[in-house]
């Protein structure tokens, strides 16, 4: 694993990031601890759910009330069709 101080992963970022994606095991040194800093998946069909914390019911009603939205537009012409 490759450490790094807060300094050098923030001058040196746009190098590190990518490096990460690739799959190399990159540590930032933070106190006593060492976070990693790693790719993750991130999947459209929890993304609310994890990083806002809705239930699955608002998100289907979201994706619901989206879907009769963009309905709407489309049929007054406001909204180009595809």
């Amino acid at each position: 694993m490759k450490t790094l101080t807060i300094t050098n992963a923030k001058k040196n970022l746009g190098r590190w990031l990518p490096a990460a994606a690739r799959g190399d095991d990159i540590g930032i040194v933070c106190g006593a601890d060492i976070i990693a800093l790693r790719r993750v998946e991130v999947q459209s069909t929890d993304y609310a759910q994890r990083e806002y914390g809705a239930t699955p019911e608002q998100v289907a009603a979201l994706d619901k009330a989206t879907d009769r939205r963009y309905r709407r537009l489309q049929r007054s012409g406001k909204r180009p069709a595809g």
